[in-house]
C-alpha cells in the first residue's frame, strides 16, 4: 500500500470524524456544556497539542505580513467559523447541519471570484443557484411561521458558519503555499484562541466536571482531541499527496455519516424536504467542481 493509498485513507478518516461529531457533539450539549464553552475547550485544547507537535517539526520564520493575514484566518477560519457552528449545531438537527455545510465549495466559488477574480461559467452559475435553493429551502421548509423558531436560528448560523470557513480556504490559500501546514495551523489557532476566550470563558468556568458520566467524558474527547486535533493531522497528512480538489470531495460523505448516525441514535430522522434539499446541494456542487468535457476530433 502506497502513499496516496494512506493519504486518501487519511482524508476519509477526517470526513467520518466531522460526521460524527454532528451527533456524538449534541451529546454534551447543552446539557452539560454550553457552545461557546465547548469552543474554548476544544480550541485551547487543540491549541496546546498543535505546539507540542510544533516542537518537532522543522522552524520557520513568518513575515509580519503573513502574521497579519495568520490572525485574519483565525477569525473566520476557528473563533468565528466554530462558533456559529456549535451555537447553529445546539439549535439544529445533525442532518440539517451535514446537508447544509456541503454547500461550501458553491460558497468558495462566490468568494474566489470577488477576492482573486475567479471567472464563474454559466455552469457554475447554474451550480450554484441549485445548491443555494437547496441550502436555502432546507431552512425555509417548515414555512415561514417557523422563521423564529430555534431550528430555523440553528440552521441559519450553520450556513454563516460554511460562509466563514469559505472565506477562511480563500484567505489561508496563498500562506499554505509558502509554509508548511503545521506553521500555519499552529498561528491560525493561536489568533483564534485569542478571539474565542472572551465568548467562551464564562460558559466554560460554568462547567460542573463532576456531572459527567463516562459516556460524555469519551463525547467530550472525541470533540476536542478527535474532531479538531486529528482532523486537522489528518487533512494535512493527506494533502502531502493529493491535491485540495481531490480532498474536498470527501466532504460529501458528511451528510451521509452524519444522516447514519443520528439516525442510529434515534437522535433525527429523514423527511423528503431533506432528501430534496440534498439532491439540490449536491447538484449544485457537482456543477461547481466538475469542468465540461470537450469531445477532441480527430
Amino acid at each position: 500500500m502506497g502513499k496516496k493509498f494512506w493519504a486518501h485513507a487519511a482524508i476519509l478518516g477526517a470526513n467520518i470524524i466531522y460526521g460524527l461529531n454532528y451527533s456524538i457533539a449534541k451529546d454534551v450539549m447543552p446539557e452539560f456544556i454550553q457552545p461557546f464553552g465547548f469552543i474554548f475547550c476544544r480550541v485551547s485544547g487543540a491549541l496546546l497539542l498543535f505546539w507540542m507537535f510544533a516542537q518537532f517539526a522543522e522552524k520557520e520564520k513568518v513575515s509580519e505580513r503573513d502574521l497579519a493575514l495568520m490572525a485574519v484566518c483565525g477569525a473566520f477560519g476557528v473563533a468565528s467559523n466554530q462558533l456559529m457552528f456549535f451555537y447553529g449545531l445546539n439549535l439544529t438537527s445533525p442532518i440539517n447541519a451535514a446537508i447544509i455545510l456541503t454547500c461550501n465549495p458553491i460558497l468558495v466559488l462566490l468568494i474566489s471570484a470577488v477576492v482573486i477574480r475567479e471567472r464563474i461559467t454559466s455552469r457554475k452559475i447554474i451550480g450554484i443557484g441549485l445548491g443555494l435553493t437547496g441550502a436555502v429551502g432546507l431552512i425555509l421548509f417548515k414555512g415561514l411561521s417557523a422563521l423564529s423558531s430555534d431550528g430555523f436560528i440553528g440552521d441559519l448560523f450553520v450556513f454563516l458558519n460554511a460562509t466563514s470557513y469559505a472565506i477562511y480556504l480563500v484567505l489561508v490559500k496563498p500562506l499554505m503555499q509558502k509554509y508548511k501546514p503545521m506553521t500555519v495551523i499552529k498561528w491560525v489557532f493561536l489568533f483564534g484562541f485569542i478571539y474565542v476566550l472572551p465568548f467562551g470563558w464564562t460558559q466554560f468556568q460554568e462547567i460542573e466536571w463532576a456531572t459527567f458520566t463516562t459516556n460524555i467524558w469519551w463525547a467530550f474527547g472525541f470533540v476536542v482531541v478527535g474532531t479538531t486535533f486529528l482532523a486537522y493531522l489528518f487533512n494535512i497528512f493527506g494533502l502531502k499527496e493529493l491535491s485540495p480538489s481531490v480532498v474536498s470531495i470527501y466532504i460529501y460523505s458528511q451528510p451521509l455519516i452524519a444522516s447514519i448516525t443520528a439516525i442510529a441514535l434515534q437522535k433525527d430522522e429523514l423527511s423528503i424536504e431533506k432528501i430534496l434539499a440534498a439532491l439540490f446541494i449536491f447538484s449544485g456542487v457537482y456543477l461547481v467542481s466538475t469542468k465540461k468535457s470537450v469531445k477532441k476530433i480527430a
